[in-house]
């Protein structure tokens, strides 16, 4: 492929750093574990999902988190034919204060250990934060830092939540 990919370049850093783009004349596509996108040039890519056979694109949107991670997510029509499912029992879940819910067969549902842990860890990472001189070159380490642990936490409930609801 001729020539490497450089990083986008968004216009302020306090917004939502995104930007998205719509297909025209075939300017988005895909090609063997990378993307060919406007602006950039090819991207290599880790793709956590199978696209379908007769998709068609619709627009892609670049976005860059707090700790500097890339993520395309691409706007995709295609045909499904969804199955009805029978109910076979119901039950009900009663929002509690101390942990996520009780169900109707007495079950509860805790909030895992780590939570505690990483609030811990988040906290000591901020007292260091604060006293950091705003914009200095260690202040950027420590936000890097600060920006990984609230990644990892939002990670760790959106995989809590996924596992209790499935």
């Amino acid at each position: 492929f001729e020539g490497n990919a450089d990083f986008p370049k968004f216009k302020n850093r306090k917004a939502k750093q995104s930007y998205t783009t719509n297909l025209v004349n075939g300017n988005i596509e895909w090609k063997d574990g990378h993307i060919k996108l406007p602006k950039l040039k090819l991207v290599k890519i880790k793709q956590h999902r199978e696209i379908p056979a007769d998709y068609k694109l619709k627009s892609c949107t670049i976005s860059r988190t707090k700790s500097g991670k890339y993520y395309v997510s691409e706007l995709i029509e295609y045909e499904k034919d969804i199955q009805p499912k029978t109910i076979e029992n119901v039950i009900g879940l009663d929002f509690a204060m101390a942990e996520l819910y009780v169900s109707s067969e007495n079950e509860k549902a805790n909030y895992p250990r780590y939570y505690r842990v990483m609030s811990e860890k988040l906290a000591k990472a901020g007292r260091i934060l604060s006293k950091r001189k705003k914009g200095s070159v260690r202040w950027n380490k420590q936000r890097l830092v600060v920006a990984k642990l609230h990644e990892k936490v939002a990670n760790q409930r959106m995989n809590f939540l996924h596992h209790k609801s499935k």
